[in-house]
């Protein structure tokens, strides 16, 4: 099935750099400092980073976004954000790039970038983002014709482009960690059904034919825990489940769920319950 290619139609206004006509909209919450945009997109390099955030848009070609020491391609769809005062470059890398931005800040910004995790330069691969370019639309008409009122409508519709940037990066996210539980998932279903066995970190990345340290990486970055942690978390789940429902003695329960020295299931269970095994089963018995 062939896929059509999403257009951009591209505005001719943007070819020029766009500011507000208020000199007192640094007060607002958020403020719009500038927008504009180019379908021939040149090389910029700002090695002590610009005055404001900016989110930039792809709507045509291709360029290369560099921070740090990374290379990304930055393609037709592609969102990117770039915190104020960070280094970085970018440049197209076809003839005609259409690029089209943002630049923002305010009292109140930092905050909620830092509760979005936008500490560095992220891109987005949104694709198609009506929600988003309809936004970057008000804010262009305002800014051109609403000479009273365009920094306090553009106040609110900044904050707004901000959160349609960051729920596109959490998309981003939510597929990354999809692709890798899919990969984890042999791992994961191999720990739920050998419980009682005893099996390492290197065991389980070769399954998955990956490095421990990679495997170890991915893990956490799906998982929110270390490998060692989620192991130890399902034993115990499996011991409460076996203290609840049979009358098996502790020291059995813990060799059956891969505790094969009694004292240190104990350990680990007082310490991730806050009672040890007999307290736990005394507890269930009496309710």
């Amino acid at each position: 099935m062939k896929l059509e290619q999403v257009i951009y139609p591209f505005n001719p206004a943007l070819e020029q750099s766009v500011y507000p006509y208020n000199t007192n909209f640094k007060e607002l919450p958020f403020y719009l400092a500038g927008i504009g945009g180019s379908e021939y997109q040149g090389h910029i390099t700002r090695p002590e980073g610009f005055m404001w955030h900016q989110i930039f848009f792809c709507g045509g070609g291709s360029g290369t976004l560099k921070y740090d020491d990374k290379s990304i391609i930055i393609s037709q769809g592609d969102y990117f954000f770039i915190p104020k005062g960070y280094p970085h470059e970018y440049y197209p890398d076809t003839e005609k790039w259409d690029v089209r931005w943002a630049a923002f800040d305010g009292p109140c910004c930092g905050k909620l970038l830092e509760q979005f995790n936008m500490r560095q330069p992220i891109v987005a691969a949104a694709r198609e983002n009506v929600t988003a370019e309809n936004i970057f639309d008000r804010m262009i008409t305002s800014v051109k014709t609403d000479i009273l009122y365009c920094d306090y409508t553009c106040s609110g519709l900044i904050y707004c482009y901000i959160i349609e940037f960051h729920r596109m990066m959490s998309a981003d996210v939510d597929r990354k960690k999809s692709k890798q539980l899919t990969m984890l998932l042999p791992a994961l279903q191999y720990i739920n059904n050998n419980l009682s066995q005893d099996f390492s970190i290197a065991f389980l990345a070769k399954m998955l034919k990956i490095t421990p340290q990679h495997f170890c990486k991915i893990f956490r970055e799906t998982l929110n825990m270390r490998p060692n942690s989620y192991i130890i978390t399902r034993r115990l789940e499996e011991a409460k489940r076996q203290i609840r429902e049979n009358r098996l003695p502790i020291a059995e329960i813990s060799h059956r769920c891969g505790f094969h020295d009694p004292g240190y299931f104990s350990t680990v269970f007082k310490k991730y319950e806050g009672i040890s095994p007999a307290e736990y089963r005394r507890r269930i018995t009496e309710k």
